[in-house]
């Protein structure tokens, strides 16, 4: 038979069984590809973010100078009481005189106030005024004014479109101008910001617009730190994301791998199930049969073979243990929970043992007397009696010339957890035996092969416990069974 690939074989003897451990899943690989894909959407969002909030802020500067302007623009216009004679395209053209005009030298005055009032613009570095024949009718550069603007689509945009029109921008001497996204992580240098701001007159057609220029320190700076913050937001935002998508996919690795272990283990189960079936009912009725035998034999023998028989009928006890755990581990743990009596438990649990005890001369220190009232646990009357049994059985067989068995319980008020220590002076276990001593059919005493580690495990976990042991060759081992105390709900 060909063994498939990360396949698992368990011999148990005549019976083998095979399973099929799935790929491991690898978190490594996934955190350096899920850091950089969050990286690379951090970025993305903070590049999207940072010229969003720039083109925002300059086209609301641009807004509120159009709006300033047009404001201007019409005051002026009531200032100078034209009456309707002169629209306001002609009156701000500094290409007509009052006597085209046919307006006074007066009121022509408050057409200078309002090229006053627009030069002096704040962080303005050049305001141009530009009729609808695209020729500059005014300027605070001299050299511009008379000159057509030709092939300038912002210029045309804000014409059509009447609304301003503003973007970033660097000068670059008389070459002209290069369109750029400004690098506001530094301070910048040379930016600037162009403005096309349209005049309308009271019809609301468009009669004129204003080019601004300017380099607006202070708007600047606070996109600098606002683009800044966005910056450092989207990094702790993504940060977060990040190890919070790390530590849900860590978990539910864990489970993963956990939820595999178990799935193995089930399916071992399954194939035990039957094989162990077989070998309970094929032992059981020879052993009760050799130990009836041997009993009678014991009632009317002679000492020699009074002791040969009792070793016979320890073997049979060792046997049927063997056969009960075995049946116990290999079927499914579905006893409900139920409050348990975890002192009287300990205690019957022990009373079975009394002729092994005896027989090994080992010493109990246990005083039930003086022991405080014990909380009830959450638990099985018969599964938590076999989990005791067995571990009582390793210490005992530990301990084959004698010993001291020692039974300790603690109270955890705030965990609601209540420990019991079980402690023998025996031969221990290598580190070898200790890291296989839960898993089934692994030599961990002198008895040979067993289940009772494997066993007491799986009936802790089923009602939410804990087993741990330590132990070291020559030094004893030291079980600690951890229990949940047990509420209402359990004891009803």
């Amino acid at each position: 038979m060909r063994r498939k690939a990360g396949a698992r074989v368990h011999d148990f003897g005549r019976v083998v069984i095979v399973t099929v451990a799935l790929k491991p899943f690898n978190l490594i690989w996934f955190s350096l590809v899920s850091l950089v894909v969050v990286a690379f959407i951090a970025v993305v969002l903070a590049s999207l973010g940072s010229r969003y909030v720039f083109n925002e802020a300059v086209q609301r500067d641009a807004l509120v100078s159009a709006q300033f302007i047009q404001a201007v623009a019409e005051a002026e216009m009531r200032h100078a009481r034209l009456g309707g004679v002169v629209t306001m395209g002609e009156f701000f053209d500094r290409r007509l005189d009052a006597a085209w005009l046919g307006v006074s030298p007066e009121q022509l005055v408050h057409r200078d106030e309002f090229f006053d009032h627009v030069r002096m613009l704040p962080e303005a570095l050049e305001v141009s005024v530009v009729a609808t024949d695209r020729i500059v009718v005014w300027s605070t550069s001299s050299e511009r004014v008379g000159q057509r603007v030709i092939d300038n689509p912002r210029l045309e945009r804000a014409f059509q479109s009447r609304r301003a029109v503003a973007e970033g921008m660097v000068m670059r001497g008389s070459s002209g101008d290069l369109r750029v996204t400004p690098p506001l992580l530094r301070r910048p240098t040379g930016l600037q910001l162009e403005s096309f701001v349209p005049i309308f007159d009271h019809a609301g057609e468009v009669v004129s617009v204003v080019e601004i220029h300017k380099e607006p320190e202070s708007l600047l700076e606070a996109l600098r730190r606002a683009h800044l913050l966005l910056w450092l937001m989207i990094g702790a935002g993504a940060a977060l994301l990040y190890v919070g998508l790390f530590w849900i996919v860590q978990r539910g690795a864990v489970l993963l791998k956990t939820q595999q272990r178990q799935l193995v283990e089930s399916e071992t189960l399954v194939a035990l199930g039957g094989m162990s079936a077989a070998v309970a009912h094929g032992l059981r009725s020879p052993l009760t049969l050799m130990r009836t035998r041997a009993e009678k034999a014991l009632q009317s023998n002679g000492p020699a073979a009074r002791e040969n028989v009792g070793e016979i009928i320890g073997q049979v006890d060792v046997l049927s243990r063997w056969v009960r755990e075995l049946l116990l581990y290999a079927r499914p743990l579905a006893a409900e929970c139920e409050a348990v009596d975890l002192a009287r438990a300990v205690g019957d649990a022990l009373r079975s043992f009394d002729r092994q005890i005896g027989e090994s001369d080992i010493q109990i220190h246990w005083f039930p007397r003086s022991m405080p009232l014990l909380p009830k646990v959450v638990g099985h009357s018969a599964l938590l009696a076999q989990a005791l049994a067995s571990v009582f059985a390793n210490a005992i067989d530990a301990m084959p010339a004698g010993g001291e068995l020692r039974i300790a319980f603690r109270i955890d008020e705030r965990r609601r957890r209540v420990h019991v220590t079980i402690a023998d002076t025996g031969h221990g276990m290598s580190p070898q035996q200790l890291a296989v001593a839960f898993k089934p059919f692994q030599a961990t005493n002198a008895t040979g092969v067993c289940i009772g580690f494997a066993l007491v495990k799986r009936v802790m976990e089923r009602f939410g416990g804990k087993i741990r042991l330590k132990s070291e060759p020559g030094a004893g081992t030291e079980v600690e069974l951890v229990f949940r105390m047990a509420d209402a709900a359990d004891s009803s």
